[in-house]
């Protein structure tokens, strides 16, 4: 059985509509539809090769380097370059889908709130 293609590789391939705010060869960063923050960004490897950060820091540790470079410069612009950034790592975790994403959380948040 073959699994079906996740969200965020038909966000890539354009069969989804998204409000992208950055993308090169290797990663894509667009609009959180359901906002956990005043500034949510998703920062997406193109490649549906990793479920989650863990498999990505052992596959492919230059890109992760790069999720975290773009995430930066996207807090700068958006969110005065202070920010959270969060891969949730399984279902239990808040994980809903399986292709390894950080969300970029900003603008306003305080101490002792968490997004989900």
């Amino acid at each position: 059985m073959t699994e079906s293609p996740s969200i965020f590789t038909r966000i890539v391939d354009r069969e989804i509509p998204a409000d992208i705010v950055f993308e090169s060869d290797d990663v894509i960063a667009f609009r959180d539809i359901a906002p956990k923050a005043p500034v949510h960004i998703l920062v997406v490897p193109k490649t549906a090769e990793y479920a989650n950060v863990t498999e990505l820091a052992a596959g492919d540790p230059a890109l992760l380097a790069t999720i975290v470079s773009v995430a930066q410069n996207l807090a700068d612009e958006y969110a005065g370059g202070e920010y959270r950034l969060i891969f949730n790592t399984g279902q239990a975790a808040g994980q809903t889908v399986f292709h390894v994403h950080a969300h970029v959380l900003g603008g306003g948040l305080e101490e002792g709130t968490l997004a989900q």
